[in-house]
């Protein structure tokens, strides 16, 4: 991979801006800010909206945790987002989605079982990144899964992840280890 673009900043370079929502990262998420929010941090309000935004779409959404982790693995696919990936195929699985799920998603391809939740979630999330719209029949399915919230949790998902991904794929974030678990499509 190339070089990091926007490596971590040393604190003595911060904007006193930059310090205090680093400061309010790690108190809000006990933990330095790391990964995605790296680059972020180079706009201060942003990386604390994007926080907030991520917290509630990864532990307060209205689907089941499995789902929304493999909302992000299907995102982190369609950018080929190294670290994205590395992050949350270990908790998508421990949340319960099946391997043979994850490795259908790292290949590109539809997984052949998936139950009925996660049927629909691979159809709108193909659906909207393809065709930047969700069909009637989709929306249909999720509706009565999901209700209305876990269809806007959806979409809140599609979006914030396609802004992480964007993000460090400008910034080129490498893995913490310079590993590349997904392979190129193309």
């Amino acid at each position: 991979m190339s070089t990091d673009r926007m490596p971590p900043l040393a604190d003595q370079d911060l904007t006193e801006d930059q310090r205090d929502a680093a400061e309010e990262f790690e108190s809000a998420r006990g933990t330095k800010v790391f990964g995605p929010f790296v680059p972020l941090l180079r706009s201060p309000e942003l990386l604390r909206n994007a926080s907030a935004m991520g917290l509630h779409l990864r532990y307060r959404s209205a689907l089941p945790h499995k789902l929304s982790e493999m909302v992000i693995l299907l995102i982190s696919r369609a950018w080929t987002q190294q670290v994205e990936w590395r992050i949350h195929h270990p908790a998508a699985l421990k949340a319960g989605l099946s391997p043979a799920i994850a490795d259908a998603i790292a290949e590109g391809r539809r997984p052949d079982a998936m139950d009925a939740e996660e049927a629909v979630v691979w159809e709108f999330c193909r659906e909207l990144r393809d065709n930047r719209a969700v069909s009637d029949a989709t929306y249909a399915k999720a509706l009565a899964l999901f209700g209305e919230q876990g269809v806007i949790d959806l979409c809140g998902l599609n979006g914030y992840y396609t802004l992480i991904a964007m993000t460090m794929n400008v910034a080129r974030t490498p893995t913490d280890d310079g590993s590349a678990p997904l392979k190129p499509l193309r």
